[in-house]
């Protein structure tokens, strides 16, 4: 493997992120249907993927789904789940002789309220990803901020930010969101300024670290010598060169602001209804995991493939920050030898 290209995983954790995010993007035009639409919600709640039924539209504009129609004189007879629904052929808008054409495919399914999984899945993803992806940078650019002032600032002001940031990390990150999200009942926006303004603290650690090794070595001693300021030393020279453990601990941290979102979603404490999130998808399928198991199991999926992808990314990025620092090829190593979130958020 050349130097210059990425290791394995960290190509596949961008290929799995960038699908995601393609599909989240493109989510109103791939959605069959809206996400919150309730379509003759008794026939069509907790269909299974690939299932399939006849939309009969009636005068009263009110449509109705049928596993089968036939006709019976001057009748039309619904077949559905309740039983048999006979409808005069005269109130049907949508019937020909050939029959009723119209379908409503459910490929991923239906919940329990009759809205179809995948355009929830697909809308769910833009508010999953949009949410985690910018509480990532948030904690990212607080993180650098507060590192960076500790690792340039002196003593003093090292003491006093690093105490305050022990201090913080004495509490569990998820159950200070919790608490925080059960206090403010917050929105989307909200949402990424809790995720991301308590999840900081230990990257403003990891920041002070490489920015002390990295002080330490000649071109900064170099810099200094030449009479640039602290500042200059560290905007031009420390943290151009803090970059990759910076991205492998942003990778990470996306996958982890994800779970959190998804967390609070699933306990009521996040995103509301009716705005689908990955998380809310899986709390309505909880009480239907015998009977419906398509409801909690495609949005946990791609909770999964988020965290997986963002871990995969990370672990490449670290093997090639350890294959520069030794100067050698970058080391091969398994992608499932990965840090979890629990440990690093």
């Amino acid at each position: 493997m050349s130097r210059s290209s990425l290791p394995a995983p960290a190509r596949t954790g961008i290929g799995i992120l960038g699908l995601l995010a393609l599909l989240a993007a493109a989510a109103p035009l791939l959605a069959p249907f809206d996400p919150a639409e309730q379509l003759d919600a008794s026939e069509s709640s907790r269909r299974p993927p690939l299932s399939s039924l006849l939309v009969v539209r009636t005068l009263d504009g009110e449509p109705l789904l049928a596993e089968r129609v036939t006709v019976d004189g001057n009748d039309l007879v619904l077949e559905r789940r309740s039983g048999s629904l006979r409808l005069p052929l005269g109130s049907v808008t949508n019937y020909r002789e050939e029959g009723i054409a119209e379908r409503r495919r459910n490929w991923l399914g239906s919940d329990a309220l009759g809205r179809d999984i995948l355009s929830r899945l697909l809308h769910g993803s833009r508010v999953s990803l949009t949410i985690g992806l910018l509480a990532a940078c948030l904690a990212l650019t607080a993180g650098t901020l507060v590192g960076s002032c500790a690792a340039i600032g002196g003593r003093f002001v090292d003491q006093a930010l690093m105490r305050t940031v022990d201090g913080l990390l004495c509490f569990p990150h998820l159950a200070l969101v919790l608490l925080l999200a059960a206090l403010y009942r917050p929105d989307t926006t909200l949402l990424v300024l809790l995720i991301g303004g308590t999840g900081w603290m230990g990257l403003a650690r990891l920041v002070r670290a490489e920015l002390l090794r990295l002080k330490q070595e000649r071109f900064a001693l170099a810099a200094a010598a030449a009479g640039r300021s602290p500042a200059g030393v560290l905007v031009r020279h420390l943290l151009p060169n803090a970059t990759t453990p910076l991205l492998v601990d942003a990778s990470l941290r996306v996958g982890a602001c994800i779970l959190v979102e998804s967390a609070l979603s699933f306990l009521g404490l996040g995103v509301q209804p009716p705005q689908p999130s990955w998380g809310s998808m899986i709390a309505d399928g909880q009480s239907h995991l015998t009977t419906a198991w398509w409801i909690a199991a495609f949005p946990g999926l791609m909770v999964a493939a988020a965290v997986l992808g963002s871990s995969l990314l990370a672990d490449g990025l670290s093997d090639r920050l350890a294959g520069l620092r030794a100067g050698g090829p970058v080391r091969r190593r398994s992608p499932w030898a990965i840090r979890t979130w629990l440990g690093e958020a």
